[in-house]
Order: C-alpha cells, then structure tokens, then sequence
C-alpha cells in the first residue's frame, strides 16, 4: 500500500456494514472505509497497520459481530468483535491523540424498563451479544479519554441485510406474513443515523476535542413503535410503488422463537445528543419513507 498522508481523513471500520455505506456516501472523500481482510480485529496487526496507513484525523468503529443469535453459540468471536478488538482500537487511537467514535446497541438493556433509556439507565444485556456489546462500551471508554459512544437500535437501509429489505423482499413472494408486535422500540434509518455522526464530526473538527463531549449518546429515530407497527408503515409506502401489500398478522414473541431473548422495549430518549450537540434525529415515519423511496430509486434502474 502507498501511504496516503491525507489530511481530514475519517477512517470508517465494517465497510460492507449499513452505516459505513451510508457514511462513506454522504460524507464523500473524507472518509476512507475499511474491512476484511486489511482490518481484522481477529488480526490485531491489520488496525496498527491501517492506523499508520490512512493517518486519519476521526475514527469511527462500525465494525461488530451483529449476528445476535449466533452469538449464543460462538461467545469469543462475539467478544473479539465487540469488546476486545474495539478496546484495542480504542486504545491504539489514543496512543496516536485521534478521537474515537464506538457504535453501540439498545441490547445492553433489559427492556423492562417502562420508558425510554437514558444514557445513565443502569445496562443488564439479556444476550450475548448485548454483553459483549456493553463491555466493549466500558473497555472503550477506559482505553481512550477521546471516546463517544452511539447507541443505536433496529437500523434498516435500502439495501444490504435488514428488516426493511427482508419484508419488501417477503412481501413480494407470500401474500401473508407474520411480524412481531409486542416489542417496541425505535427504527432508525442507516442515512440518519451517518448524517448525526457527521454532524458531530463536523463539531470535532470545527471545534477540536473538549473533554465534556466524551462518553455515551443515544442515537435513534425519533418515537417509537414495534415491529409490526414498522412493518405496516414500510408496506404503506411501498404501495405506492406498486407493491401487492400482504396480509400481515402480528404475533408475540413466544410464537417466534429465537436463541436470543430480545428486549421487550427497548426505547431510547436522544436529549443528550441534541443538548451536547445540537444533533436532532429525524421521525422514524419520515425517514422508512425516504428510504422506501431510495429501494424503488435502486431497482428501477
């Protein structure tokens, strides 16, 4: 590899993930996405190797083990993606002064709370995954005093693997389906959620570091539904593309049985993001449209 020495890069880990698509798209030449095989958390040489590579001046971990089922059954792996390769990046960042932006999750929550969480809610992750995810929050932390944390939960995109694409691509093939409508949470958009962390690292950038910025944000859509709810709005919007809207039947939890135990209600309150940083996310209504909008732009090409 020639070494790049650009100055204002931002280095986005997970490139083949929904939000680093959406960052690499919307922030255009300052970021530089990278993935296997150059950077391997299970190869802990590859992100020292980037690092000297890109120089970048912001990294933002998008990178995770999101197979929150699998996790159940392969614990390290989960751990060597969310805690133990997060903390060693965070930490190889700090070494070198560069400020560190960690994805988190609403599965370090119990949902049994009642009302949206806030970031200083006590966590108690129900699932492996949860609970690699929620240690990696603290590891994170502990390795680089210039850390922001985002949690964020159910993120769909036009494309890649995700809700709104598994149900477009469902409805098109059966004409019922079933979809859980007894969790509740906040859908949020892949685009949304790269445009807040742009924003953020616009503030970093116009501002330099200060010390009060560190530590964790919610960062979802704004209100609150359950999957079948996000399931009716989706097939409300592709109607008007033509789309032969199934019959859906909402369902409990108990009637889909997973190796995961997800959280009933795992909602989050986004006042801090737009306290510290003027950062407001969008309503999740707003934001399934435009991107049902976006996966009929896609496949009408």
């Amino acid at each position: 590899m020639h070494n790049a020495r650009q100055n204002n890069l931002v280095l986005v880990t997970g490139s083949k993930g929904q939000l680093a698509i959406s960052l690499a798209r919307l922030g255009g030449a300052a970021i530089k996405c990278v993935g296997r095989p150059d950077f391997d958390f299970d190869r802990p040489e590859t992100l020292r190797a980037v690092l000297d590579f890109v120089q970048p001046v912001v990294v933002i971990n998008a990178a995770a083990w999101t197979a929150v089922d699998l996790a159940e059954s392969e614990p390290e792996a989960a751990a060597r993606a969310n805690t133990q390769g997060p903390r060693e990046l965070a930490r190889l960042c700090a070494l070198r002064n560069i400020p560190f932006i960690h994805i988190s999750t609403d599965y370090v929550f119990s949902g049994d709370k009642g009302a949206p969480y806030v970031e200083t809610d006590a966590v108690s992750p129900q699932t492996v995954y949860g609970r690699t995810k929620a240690e990696g929050e603290v590891r994170v932390l502990a390795a680089n005093p210039q850390s922001l944390i985002f949690r964020t939960s159910w993120v769909y995109s036009p494309q890649g693997k995700n809700f709104l694409c598994t149900m477009l691509n469902a409805a098109a093939r059966n004409p019922v389906l079933k979809v859980v409508a007894d969790q509740r949470g906040n859908p949020t958009s892949a685009d949304d959620l790269a445009q807040a962390i742009l924003s953020v690292v616009r503030i970093l950038h116009e501002n330099g570091w200060k010390d009060e910025f560190a530590g964790i944000y919610h960062a979802c859509g704004t209100g609150q539904t359950t999957w079948y709810g996000l399931a009716m709005e989706i097939f409300k919007n592709a109607a008007r593309y033509g789309l032969s809207v199934p019959e859906v039947w909402p369902i409990q939890t108990k009637d889909w049985p997973t190796p995961a135990r997800r959280p009933v209600d795992s909602r989050m309150d986004n006042t801090k993001l737009a306290r510290v940083f003027g950062v407001v996310m969008p309503e999740w209504e707003d934001s399934v449209r435009r991107a049902v909008d976006s996966a009929y732009a896609v496949t009408e090409k």
